[in-house]
């Protein structure tokens, strides 16, 4: 038998694996960056210029994906509950048998 469950818990869970997941990948994008960043050969001044625009464009750059991770898991909770409420007539005829 086919069980639909889309409750809350589960996109909680969800949101939460987004979050964490693009978390680290904020995280390993930085470390990257630094990382190229120090042994590139240029003055201090330069460096410290360059390494803030970098972390302003990183930051625009994951809030930017953190809006569009968010706006696409809402939609696919309107499409599974769109979904769920289609499958419950056909669920009930199967629970029945």
């Amino acid at each position: 038998m086919v069980k639909f469950r889309f409750g809350k818990s589960e996109i909680s869970a969800r949101r939460k694996t987004v979050a964490t997941a693009l978390g680290c990948m904020a995280i390993g994008l930085g470390l990257g960056a630094l990382a190229g960043m120090m042994t590139a050969p240029k003055t201090g001044k330069q460096l410290r210029k360059d390494m803030q625009r970098k972390a302003e464009d990183a930051r625009e750059a994951v809030e930017n994906l953190g809006k569009r991770a968010g706006d696409l898991l809402e939609r696919g909770e309107e499409l599974a509950e769109v979904a769920r409420r289609k499958a419950e007539p056909v669920a009930r005829i199967f629970r029945r048998a």
